[in-house]
């Protein structure tokens, strides 16, 4: 038995809710750094502030990618955390600008932060198992397509994050001033839009998308790269959460090679989310490190979320020329070019003489963006049993975080003490990290690449 071949449109909607996802993911990358700040976070603070994203990716992903392996239902086997998931960081959305109408409880700083790990805990619970879905759902030779289309969505919604603040004061003409302790209006109300509509999208996947049963996908013996170990096991076997440990220790040698690709390319990324803002308007605006409540300083936060935007929307624009690039040159080679036309694009913010020509930056690191979002997933894709593709995702995930919390720990004080509070020194590291992980792409195994 084989897996049918899906339209367009099927994979298309199947991913939809990665829109939403990304939308509420964007706005929180462009402008939580600009709240905490407002809430009175110092620069050299920032990252310690972000590590909670990394850590409940680490907690979360696994066990939902587990336990999604394990489920199966009425409402199916991924889509329950997909929903789960959008509602509770919906709610973080709302709340985390609005933290300081908690200030009779806790500080809104304090607040501010435990609304940022709802969020990432909830983006965490419905990001995992939209990975998953594609291994499940998809021929090996749709593979790529579905997490280039992925990557798309994903892209057109962090471009709608990131340029919403933008666009309601510069468009709209809803305030982006600020006073002591209070977040600008611009900035509340994209949160709520990005809340809605991260609901709505996440229901058109669970309305619109078919699951394949457990017995079915033990039908595909072509698939299972493991086939007589399946075939004992079965899917319903009983197992635990401990059995996570045992799935690390077997990880396939082609994650392990991805691993060292992974730890570089988040390191660069995480060092760009956390200090950009700070970065840019101290660099390029020539504002003061500790001046966060001025207008200039919203301004520059305003034209971050554009200059994210604009590398999400080549990232969406890239994502489609993916498959045909790696047809032509390879999965591996397609990624290292990317990585490295995106690590000479951080490192040439430092000398970039306006905000203006930041967008060339921003294009060389949407390229990048794009390829770290597909190709990484589409090669470990083929070299994963299909009884363990949830698990093995989420597993896959301790190596986007692990770098992340690393530059959470170290990367405040590098820009205090080694960087004198020069903030744009830490995207400058962040190009690097991308090179370095250009250049560890040959060493990885892709089983099933195919270049034409």
């Amino acid at each position: 038995m084989e897996k049918r071949r899906l339209s367009f449109l099927q994979i298309w909607n199947m991913s939809f809710g990665f829109l939403g996802i990304q939308m509420g993911f964007a706005l929180q990358n462009a402008n939580a750094s600009r709240i905490l700040q407002i809430f009175g976070a110092d620069v050299h603070e920032l990252s310690w502030f972000w590590i909670i994203a990394p850590l409940m990716g680490l907690i979360v992903q696994p066990i939902v990618g587990h336990y999604s392996d394990k489920t199966w239902g009425r409402f199916g086997r991924r889509k329950p955390y997909f929903l789960v998931g959008a509602i509770l960081a919906s709610i973080g959305l709302v709340l985390m600008p609005q933290a300081d109408i908690f200030i009779a409880f806790l500080p809104a700083l304090w607040v501010g932060a435990g609304m940022l790990m709802i969020m990432d805990a909830s983006f965490n619970i419905a990001m995992e198992p939209f990975r998953a879905l594609v291994g499940d759902n998809l021929r090996t030779d749709q593979r790529t397509l579905g997490f280039s289309v992925q990557t798309a969505l994903i892209g057109f919604g962090a471009v709608i994050g990131s340029w919403l603040p933008y666009v309601l004061t510069n468009w709209l003409g809803i305030s982006n001033e600020t006073t002591a302790g209070v977040v600008p209006t611009n900035l509340i109300l994209s949160f709520i839009i990005g809340a809605v509509i991260l609901i709505i999208s996440i229901l058109v996947t669970v309305l619109t998308t078919k699951e394949y049963a457990p017995e079915e996908l033990a039908s595909f013996e072509d698939e299972q790269r493991h086939s007589d170990t399946i075939a004992k096991e079965g899917l319903e076997e009983k197992s635990s959460l401990l059995d996570i440990f045992d799935d690390f220790k077997k990880m396939p040698i082609t994650m392990r090679q991805l691993s060292w690709v992974q730890f570089f390319s988040w390191f660069g990324l995480f060092g760009m989310w956390v200090f950009a803002t700070p970065a840019i308007a101290q660099h390029i605006y020539g504002l003061p490190h500790t001046d966060s409540s001025s207008t200039t300083y919203q301004d520059a936060g305003d034209w971050i979320g554009i200059l994210f935007g604009v590398y999400n929307l080549v990232s969406a624009v890239y994502a489609f020329a993916l498959p045909y690039i790696a047809r032509k040159i390879g999965r591996k080679r397609t990624h290292s070019i990317s990585l490295i036309i995106g690590g000479l694009g951080l490192l040439s913010i430092y000398m970039m003489p306006d905000k203006n020509w930041l967008i060339v930056s921003m294009i060389g690191v949407g390229i990048a963006w794009a390829s770290i979002l597909a190709m990484p997933y589409a090669i470990l894709a083929g070299s994963i049993s299909p009884k363990k593709m949830g698990v093995y995702m989420g597993i896959f995930n301790f190596f986007i975080v692990l770098p992340q919390i690393i530059n959470a720990l170290i990367g405040g004080p590098l820009v205090k003490y080694a960087y004198g509070n020069h903030a744009i020194f830490a995207l400058v590291m962040s190009g690097v990290s991308f090179l370095i992980a250009a250049s560890l792409v040959y060493k990885v195994k892709d089983v099933d690449d195919v270049v034409q």
